[in-house]
């Protein structure tokens, strides 16, 4: 064999050596292990707290919404009816209640304090004419019949006085007994109670939004008579969203409930940064066909992973998406 062909053979053998020993020194890091999932959101479905006639739909679906935002209305003729109703039930109570509480009429009273002036006169004047009587009685001025007279005059006008006494006290005092006037005290509190149950339910039928985000879908339309819970508007906030995988029961003792991982998705950065909330107990799940293929007759475990609100806005639900352990994505 030439000189220079057995040259090339020795390169050549001495190139396959090389890379073989590379191999073996040298091994390639570790493929990063990746599981298949998809995008999924907890929405919040808002419906009337009781049943009747939907009259307004103030959303459409895709549009955002906030904190307080109008959603949907309902009739409200009745309970507006009920709500006046109350209000002039309790006003009848309060009435009710004042007229026990209140004293007698002042003209009553003026006439209940001229009768007592009288009657203290009247007191004062048999009082002398009983002393005339007594000193007359001695030197037989009079006779103890007249004296007699004059005395029983004295304890008329006496008892007389305690009379009119009595009268201006009661003219004075509340026209309703006590137990009346307690008794219609607690018809005043429950006829607030109504008032405040008649407003509560008239202020349900205008339905505003308890959370920020958007809306996913609209359930009803105006003219539907919605019963109580049922949804009209489903409502996705942005931290809401998460994503589910599916993990074989080999690789499940790497996961745990707290542990960081990343996500990819197409067209989306590289890496986003979400935490494992859920791990199923039970290999009871399988995963959709659509995602995993070839492990679709394998039982598997099912793992959710939450991203921070802000990152969760960057998935749609349904999209799909990769998971891996954020420490292996930090490997070289």
């Amino acid at each position: 064999m030439p000189m220079r062909g057995r040259t090339i053979i020795l390169a050549v053998v001495s190139m396959a050596a090389a890379i073989g020993i590379a191999a073996v020194y040298y091994p390639r890091a570790p493929a990063r292990t990746a599981w298949q999932g998809y995008a999924e959101a907890d929405y919040v479905k808002i419906g009337p707290t009781q049943q009747g006639l939907l009259t307004a739909v103030n959303v459409v679906r895709g549009g955002e919404v906030e904190v307080g935002t109008k959603l949907f209305a309902q009739d409200e003729t009745a309970d507006r009816a009920a709500r006046d109703q109350a209000a002039r039930q309790l006003q009848q109570a309060k009435d009710q209640l004042a007229n026990l509480e209140s004293e007698s009429k002042p003209t009553e009273i003026d006439q209940a304090e001229a009768n007592l002036t009288d009657a203290r006169a009247t007191v004062e004047r048999t009082k002398v004419d009983l002393e005339r009587a007594l000193t007359l009685v001695k030197d037989g001025a009079v006779t103890m019949q007249t004296l007699d007279q004059r005395r029983a005059d004295f304890r008329s006008a006496t008892a007389r006085v305690a009379a009119m006494e009595a009268a201006l006290a009661q003219a004075r005092a509340p026209m309703g007994r006590a137990g009346e006037i307690k008794a219609q005290r607690a018809g005043v509190e429950a006829a607030q109670a109504a008032l405040e149950m008649a407003e509560w339910r008239l202020s349900q039928r205008d339905v505003s939004s308890p959370v920020a985000g958007r809306v996913a879908d609209v359930l009803a339309r105006p003219g539907e008579t919605m019963g109580a819970g049922a949804p009209v508007v489903s409502l996705l906030p942005p931290g809401n969203i998460f994503v589910r995988f599916f993990v074989p029961e080999v690789e499940l003792g790497r996961i745990h409930r707290g542990d960081p991982v990343r996500l990819d998705c197409d067209g989306c950065r590289p890496g986003i940064a979400a935490t494992i909330s859920f791990v199923s107990p039970q290999a009871e799940y399988t995963p959709p066909v659509i995602y995993s293929e070839e492990s679709r007759a394998k039982l598997v475990y099912l793992i959710e992973a939450r991203p921070s609100p802000g990152e969760a806005a960057l998935f749609n639900p349904g999209q799909p998406v990769s998971v891996s352990l954020a420490a292996e994505g930090a490997q070289p």
